[in-house]
């Protein structure tokens, strides 16, 4: 005999993980949202309005056609892992095995995903810096470990050193280090590694490195890997992936470079993940990578220009800019303006002025701070970002 069970409906809140119920949604999914809604020119989320190099593109368009299109091997083709060992060698004299210390992911995010669940232990401590990239807590909890968090100092975002050293404790398993930093193009300097590698070295934590902005450096600065730190060599993973670096997000194909044993623990993870990314685009990473150095400076040179307009713009405005260091996006105080709440500020802005941008708040735990901090990305047309000011001018001479 069968029993009658009464249907029930589920709210969202029953369904998803406890680990995850306290995230939401994606401020990048509601300020997008809103730009949508309101035709708003999207200076919000990080991704260009213009596609890679053809010659990149037509690269993936013949390796779909001559095939194969089958499963690509869970770590990556060869010719894309050999081809990430040649760029760590050409950029930073590193010797990289590609077929003992290379993975290839489905973008970063599952670079990191794949190397904390890995890695992590309920009741594991992960470190922090604030302002944080806001995939980095749901990803710690999500492994059942506890965020642990260290805030950046003053306009430079400076390492605070005492307190970093307090946060290291017997349960601290990991610390990430994303440089250059979203949202504040912070670039970590090798004496700030070098001190968090000798705590990691002293506690025996392994640092995790976020580096896709690694090719946006400003004012010859120098990106140093964590593997070229000595202190973490034998320590660290360093994720990065190509979507930046070639105005190719939607392709997202990152990567994970770290010492054999830590490798063997990414490959156990990412193989239940996503198992394995899609050969033809990994076949026109490959080439990318090994373009000419001309192309590398060129794109650093495009975006210094874009960098420096859009931070004498937004002066104009009345806006106090922080010139970032490094990545494609620039910080902003809106309290010049007559404003002190950045979510409400950026709520207003698609409709009433018809560009968007990201309160930076959410890059705080409990958005304790970044309150007056707004975050504009400048990896757009020129056209596109001088509409966007103009349109900012209308606003702000409407008020």
């Amino acid at each position: 005999m069968v029993e009658n069970h009464e249907s029930k409906e589920y709210s969202g809140d029953e369904v998803v993980v406890r680990s995850l119920r306290p995230f939401g949604t994606s401020i990048f999914t509601e300020m997008t949202v809103l730009s949508d809604k309101h035709g708003a020119i999207n200076l919000s989320q990080g991704f260009p309005d213009f596609d890679g190099p053809e010659e990149i593109r037509r690269r993936a368009a013949e390796a779909i056609i001559r095939g194969p299109n089958q499963y690509a091997p869970s770590i990556g083709v060869p010719l894309l892992r050999q081809a990430i060992a040649r760029k760590m060698r050409r950029f930073y004299g590193l010797e990289i095995d590609p077929d003992e210390e290379v993975t290839v992911t489905s973008g970063a995010t599952e670079g990191i995903c794949a190397t904390m669940l890995a890695i992590l232990e309920p009741g594991d401590e992960v470190i922090l810096f604030q302002p944080t990239y806001d995939v980095y807590p749901p990803l710690v909890s999500l492994a059942r470990a506890r965020a642990r968090y260290v805030p950046l100092q003053g306009a430079s975002f400076k390492v605070p050193r005492d307190e970093l050293a307090k946060a290291f404790g017997p349960r601290t398993k990991a610390i990430v280090i994303n440089s250059p930093l979203n949202p504040c193009g912070k670039v970590f300097t090798r004496d700030e590694l070098s001190f968090i590698g000798s705590l990691c070295r002293e506690h025996d934590v392994l640092a995790v490195g976020d580096e896709v902005y690694e090719h946006i450096v400003f004012d010859s600065r120098e990106h140093v890997p964590l593997l070229a730190v000595p202190e973490l060599r034998d320590r660290a993973f360093v994720v990065s992936s190509t979507a930046k670096t070639f105005s190719l997000t939607g392709w997202k194909q990152g990567y994970v470079i770290a010492p054999p044993a830590l490798t063997g623990a990414v490959r156990m993870s990412h193989q239940f993940i996503t198992f394995c990314g899609q050969s033809f685009l990994q076949e026109a990473v490959a080439f990318a990578i090994d373009l000419p150095d001309s192309y590398y400076d060129n794109l650093l040179a495009d975006y210094t220009r874009k960098r420096s307009w859009i931070c004498e713009e937004l002066e104009r405005l009345g806006f106090k800019v922080t010139p970032p260091e490094g990545t494609y996006y620039v910080l902003v105080d809106i309290t010049p303006l007559g404003h002190d709440d950045d979510l409400a500020f950026c709520r207003m802005l698609p409709e009433e002025a018809g560009v968007a941008a990201i309160p930076c708040s959410f890059f705080w735990e409990g958005r304790s701070m970044g309150r007056k901090l707004v975050r504009f990305c400048f990896c757009k047309r020129d056209d596109t970002l001088e509409e966007a000011m103009r349109r900012l001018r209308q606003w702000n001479a409407r008020k």
